[in-house]
């Protein structure tokens, strides 16, 4: 079985959400349910044997994607900016569920590489805290002190929403990524601070010129944790070429999104999406980039994945149909663990 080291997902907020009803967090991912995509369970099935682990503030009006017109297209609204503290409020409940997790063994909260390796070795799910927009760090930066100290190593300054860091792109089809400003004054010194202390930051969901704004600033290899390749399906939360190009200069790496929205041609939200389309994208950021700057970011627990994979469980078929297409073990070696594991060094200054 080949391990998974995963770029993103969003585990944390559906173990928030199901508390908010009762349930026990460290239950529902040591036990397994029926629910959702990732739990200890299905990771193991699976070979998920770590990711990224996204503290990321619900927007306050459900989330709908707008429907296509007659053309097939579709341009859905961004989310409304929030306010910082109801969004600090949550942000802290999740990081105290994933210092819960810790503490119970349910998973292992990881800091450095060392400590995803061991986790690994252990057969224990190897958890990085991220945060996917920065809506509850203040302009001062006193509150990424604090996550920083219980484990955040990972951040994206934006999701697709506007706020004091910068801006987002919608979810729309056909549409340049390129959709409105880059980061403001406080975004810049956010990059800086991360750079500084040894924070990833993740440049999925930024508008292009944010994209850009990141790239002369900071001193990291340029990462994208779940983007697809814009050219195939030509939504503004995939990349474009000269992105590509740009990601590859620096050696970062691009985690290929499993929401079907971002593989399919039609950029429809349909499960029934076949693994080829997965493929496709694969090969093309491989053909662009590389085989040492692509990996997975699969977006489990956030978003429509095709019907094949399902879960969790299902993570190794799409390794399987990656060595159906000619990818060899060395390669799959590095899209599977080993080119987070060299970015996430770097950006660590290890």
């Amino acid at each position: 079985m080949d391990l998974v080291f995963d770029g993103h997902n969003d585990v944390l907020l559906r173990l928030w959400r199901n508390r908010a009803t009762g349930a026990d967090p460290v239950a529902e991912f040591t036990d397994g349910v029926s629910d959702g995509h990732i739990d200890g369970p299905r990771a193991k099935a699976g070979g998920l044997a770590g990711g990224l682990c996204a503290i990321y503030i619900p927007s306050t009006e459900e989330f709908v994607l707008k429907e296509p017109d007659e053309n097939g297209h579709y341009a859905t609204p961004l989310a409304a900016p929030l306010n910082r503290e109801p969004s600090l409020d949550i942000a802290l409940q999740m990081a105290s569920i994933a210092l819960h997790l810790d503490r119970s063994g349910a998973w292992r909260l990881c800091r450095s590489t060392a400590d995803i390796r061991s986790a690994m070795d252990a057969g224990v799910f190897a958890a990085v805290m991220h945060m996917e927009g920065c809506e509850a760090i203040d302009a001062d930066l006193t509150a990424l002190d604090v996550f920083y100290a219980a484990g955040l190593r990972s951040l994206g300054p934006v999701w697709s929403r506007n706020n004091l860091f910068g801006h987002g792109v919608p979810f729309a089809y056909p549409m340049s990524p390129d959709s409105g400003p880059g980061l403001t004054d406080a975004g810049f010194e956010l990059i800086r601070a991360c750079n500084s202390m040894g924070i990833l930051v993740d440049l999925a969901h930024i508008t292009e010129k944010g994209f850009w704004d990141v790239a002369k600033t900071t001193d990291q290899p340029l990462i994208a944790s779940h983007s697809n390749a814009h050219a195939l399906t030509p939504v503004a939360r995939n990349l474009t070429d000269r992105q590509l190009d740009a990601i590859k200069e620096t050696r970062g790496l691009v985690g290929l999104n499993y929401a079907v929205t971002m593989l399919r041609d039609d950029a429809r939200d349909d499960a029934a999406t076949p693994l080829s389309d997965m493929i496709r994208h694969i090969d093309y950021l491989v053909d662009r980039m590389g085989i040492d700057c692509v990996a997975l970011g699969s977006d489990f627990d956030g978003a429509t994945i095709p019907a094949d994979i399902r879960d969790a469980g299902g993570n190794q078929k799409l390794v399987a149909a990656l060595k159906g297409a000619g990818y060899a073990d060395t390669d799959l070696a590095k899209i599977c663990r080993d080119n987070w594991l060299r970015v996430l060094a770097s950006a660590w200054h290890e």
